[in-house]
């Protein structure tokens, strides 16, 4: 598989010729934020695929974050227009796990540990977290082992 920065510079070329400035704007942003994060660690350190996932990943959660703020402040269209940059950053994410994917990981790493109570949750999260790395959201993977261990 290219690398991930590769990937999405390609994109950028691509999009810039079909003349789809939506998306060429968009991934112009998220080349910047994974630039951003190659200065921070050094010239001398490469940025990994898995660095460059994480970096992605909060550009997807940014975009969730603010459609359910503009969805609270009555703002559709606004909305409307961070669903379809989040649908375009998801091209770039690894399949995102389902449901009871989830369900599994989180079971498994209660089993584990050998959880039982909320107090054991930050222990569970981590595991579940690393486990589920790029593939789920951590709200949900938090809502789940909530449920779970109440």
């Amino acid at each position: 598989m290219a690398r991930l920065l590769d990937r999405i510079s390609s994109d950028i070329k691509k999009n810039l010729k079909l003349g789809n400035s939506q998306k060429t704007t968009l991934l112009r942003g998220v080349l910047s934020s994974l630039h951003n994060e190659q200065i921070r660690i050094g010239r001398e350190n490469e940025l990994t695929d898995e660095m460059s996932l994480e970096i992605v990943s909060r550009e997807a959660k940014k975009r969730k974050d603010a459609i359910s703020l503009y969805r609270e402040g009555d703002r559709p269209e606004k909305a409307k227009i961070e669903e379809k940059e989040l649908e375009m950053i998801l091209e770039y994410l690894p399949k995102q796990l389902s449901e009871k994917e989830i369900i599994g990981i989180v079971k498994s790493v209660i089993t584990d540990t050998k959880a039982t109570t909320m107090q054991d949750m930050g222990k569970v999260m981590g595991l579940a977290m690393q486990k589920a790395k790029g593939r789920a959201d951590g709200n949900i993977v938090k809502e789940l082992v909530q449920k779970e261990l109440n």
